[in-house]
């Protein structure tokens, strides 16, 4: 493989590894992965890719044996790395938090104090503690840890949380969010400025594919005398595209606007005229 190939490390297997491959996918790129392949590249861009396990990546990339990588924003808090952090990815959404048992009656932090909590996360946990001023055990475990109050290992918990299910399954309950992660692009702060330049290229491809995913394209007819009102509730990118249809007196309005500013504005847009509401999906959106 050429010189000036990016290497890029993301989980061996999980959700984390599916997510960030098919990122990759949506950039254009092709990866040969093969089952069981520890390492594999792309065949329309110079990419590398490395299978690693999650919480030895920022070492590797620290170290520039991988050039950058896809890790969870908790595992980059854990290790310290020193890595630098490009860009939130917006999936593999988390919290890391503090359970209990649901039989505990719980008043507060100061609950903590003089109790046994049980994690994967020891150094971001310490922090915490030190942080709140709390005096406790930290009983770190590398798996299952939701198991421990109910085997009398740990008073409570510290660790990822993503819909509260297996807090639930296990007796146990969320009582404090210590703070919220995401999948993010980090990348080694040695990198050369050729490496650099085939980065800024991957982000400006990753920007595009995130930037469409929160955008949806929206089409709607509208009477003459009411464009200008329905032109006015639209929070589009710039102003919206125009086309009169065949009938005289309608327009077809196009515009691209944040999902999640549609279902704000759609029964004002209704209520002015607008009529035939279409909203489709974009792949890629470049600003």
């Amino acid at each position: 493989m050429e010189e000036n190939c990016l290497k890029i490390a993301i989980q061996k297997s999980g959700r984390l590894s599916e997510e960030s491959l098919k990122l990759l996918k949506d950039c254009g790129i092709s990866v040969d992965n093969g089952k069981d392949q520890l390492m594999a590249f792309s065949s329309n861009f110079p990419l590398e890719v490395l299978y690693l396990r999650n919480t030895d990546i920022p070492g590797y990339v620290r170290d520039g044996v991988a050039d950058i990588a896809i890790i969870g924003d908790n595992t980059e808090r854990e290790k310290k790395s020193g890595v630098e952090k490009i860009m939130e990815l917006g999936f593999s959404k988390c919290r890391v938090s503090i359970a209990v048992p649901k039989s505990v009656d719980f008043p507060g932090l100061e609950w903590l104090n003089g109790k046994r909590i049980a994690t994967s996360y020891p150094q971001t946990l310490r922090d915490f503690l030190d942080a709140e001023g709390i005096e406790a055990s930290i009983q770190e475990i590398s798996g299952s840890v939701e198991i421990s109050p109910n085997i009398g290992l740990a008073d409570a918990i510290c660790d990822i949380v993503s819909s509260g299910s297996t807090l639930h399954k296990n007796g146990l309950k969320e009582v404090h969010k210590m703070f919220s992660s995401q999948a993010i692009l980090v990348a080694s702060p040695n990198l050369s400025s050729e490496k650099r330049a085939i980065l800024n290229q991957l982000k400006f491809r990753i920007e595009a594919v995130l930037a469409a995913s929160r955008s949806k394209y929206v089409l709607m007819n509208v009477p003459e005398e009411s464009l200008d009102r329905v032109c006015s509730l639209l929070p589009g990118i710039k102003s919206p595209t125009i086309v009169p249809l065949r009938e005289k007196g309608w327009y077809s309005v196009h515009t691209v606007m944040p999902e999640n500013r549609f279902w704000h504005v759609v029964d004002s847009l209704k209520e002015a005229g607008a009529q035939g509401l279409l909203i489709m999906s974009l792949e890629k959106l470049i600003v």
